[in-house]
């Protein structure tokens, strides 16, 4: 069980560097939310929405295929990085130039003519983020979660200091949302002098054996990704769309936009905890796939993740009333309502990343595509049923609909092909008990804050206490 506490520890190591510096970030919503009103920030999320279904293309895949790739067995990792890279790089680039020659136009299909500059700085953005994602992926494999944590929490400082002095400092109402633009171009720029080094010493190389297969296996990975971020970013765009008019009186879809997006951000503490564990896990599952009690080690690793993740949906879930004052002024705090359904989707999201193990260690990437295209559906028809019925609580439902789902359809197919005798009833035992408490504290109205978070705080702590005392037979090993 050594190896256990080894990924504990690389998931605290990594979540300095992710979670840090995206908590950080996720403090920005509060400025923001004070300097723009709904309308205007729901137009920044909407081209970020479309900025991040870019970037998992940018990406394709090939983080995995380098993890794939570099751990078989004689592999030649510094071989393998610059094949990754070059491809990277190579995709990345067209793009960027495609997209680029066409500014005037892609701002005119998003709602921002005149603002074709807006267009160019996010495609820099993301040529950026894509030139450094083999590079930070290599820092994972060597077990380099100082480095890495040092990389983005230094990015995230400038990115908060810039912000701050556009906005509080030197704010010109003309200027605007480009403020938010310019400060992630600038913060991004960092990570090329951050890696200096390691770009330098790339060279572009092509194998006319590796290459292929690399892309082969990368390419069903970014489709899942790709369906993935649709599924996560469609329920933000289609309340434009299918948002009935006047659903929330005198109001805007922009308006609702505005303030589910801000409400959004809430249910993204259960995302960093996710992203943590997946810079740990993923090389963790790679290098470790040979052993032969390793579908017994996934299983243990997917039941304590669910336990960690329910404890961080307890103390978020019930902790709104504080966590609200993150959102600023109190025109967002309606929205507040969907931040509980999109942490349990959030949850459903780490446990299907756990369950694609089998399909990335049998090379059977294909499966992932069936799996996001089917996610994918279903948002769109989830969306398309509840928008007009529920308006942004059924975007929520939509998005905890469409990875339930996928965890679903994922597990189905991984007992197939690689079974694992994951704890499905246990697991699923503690999200319902745990979501169930969630509305029961919720529902328990105290007017005096301090007496309110001292209740919460006390259901937390029983809470963990009696799963320990559930857990603790199978908890000693792991401290021996």
């Amino acid at each position: 069980m050594g190896k256990l506490k080894k990924l504990a520890g690389e998931t605290v190591l990594y979540g300095l560097g992710s979670i840090i510096p995206r908590f950080l970030n996720f403090l920005l919503v509060r400025l923001h939310t004070d300097v723009f009103y709904p309308e205007e920030y729901g137009i920044l999320s909407k081209i970020l929405a479309y900025v991040a279904v870019f970037n998992v293309i940018y990406m394709f895949g090939m983080e995995t295929a380098y993890f794939r790739y570099a751990t078989k067995p004689g592999a030649d990792e510094k071989r393998v990085f610059n094949l990754a890279q070059s491809a990277v790089v190579f995709i990345s680039l067209v793009l960027s130039v495609l997209l680029i020659l066409n500014a005037n136009e892609l701002a005119d299909v998003l709602d921002i003519s005149g603002h074709s500059n807006l267009i160019i700085w996010f495609v820099i953005i993301m040529f950026i983020d894509a030139v450094v994602a083999i590079p930070f992926a290599r820092l994972r494999l060597q077990k380099k979660a100082t480095q890495f944590a040092i990389g983005k929490i230094l990015n995230v400082l400038i990115l908060i200091g810039l912000n701050i002095y556009f906005l509080k400092v030197a704010y010109d109402p003309s200027v605007g949302i480009a403020y938010i633009v310019i400060a992630n171009l600038v913060a991004n720029a960092f990570y090329l002098l951050f890696f200096w080094r390691t770009l330098l010493s790339w060279r572009p190389a092509i194998d006319r054996e590796i290459s292929p297969a690399m892309l082969s296996y990368a390419y069903p990975i970014m489709i899942t990704g790709l369906a993935g971020m649709t599924s996560e970013m469609f329920s933000r765009q289609t309340l434009d769309w299918w948002l009935p008019p006047n659903f929330y009186p005198g109001q805007s879809s922009k308006y609702a936009l505005g303030i589910f997006s801000a409400c959004y951000k809430l249910s993204v503490l259960m995302g960093l905890a996710i992203q943590a564990f997946r810079y740990a896990a993923e090389p963790f599952f790679f290098s470790n796939a040979s052993d032969k009690q390793s579908p017994l080690l996934f299983a243990r690793v997917n039941h304590y993740f669910v336990i960690v993740c329910c404890i961080l949906l307890l103390a978020v879930g019930t902790n709104l009333d504080i966590l609200k004052y993150f959102l600023g002024d109190s025109k967002y705090w309606p929205g507040l309502p969907v931040v509980p359904i999109l942490l349990v989707g959030y949850l459903f999201q780490g446990i299907y990343y756990n369950f694609t193990v089998w399909f990335k260690l049998t090379d059977k990437t294909h499966y992932a595509t069936i799996i996001t295209v089917a996610g994918a559906i279903i948002t769109i028809v989830a969306n398309y049923v509840l928008i007009p019925i529920a308006g942004y609580m059924g975007s929520s439902w939509a998005t905890l609909l469409c990875y339930l789902s996928m965890a679903a359809i994922c597990y189905a197919l991984g007992q197939k092909f690689y079974p694992i005798p994951y704890n499905i009833a246990k697991s699923l035992g503690y999200i319902v008990v745990t979501t169930l408490l969630v509305y029961i504290v919720n529902g328990l109205v105290l007017i005096d804050q301090w007496a309110a978070t001292a209740f919460h705080l006390g259901v937390l702590l029983l809470y963990i206490m009696i799963v320990y005392f559930i857990e603790k037979k199978q908890l000693r090993p792991l401290t021996n």
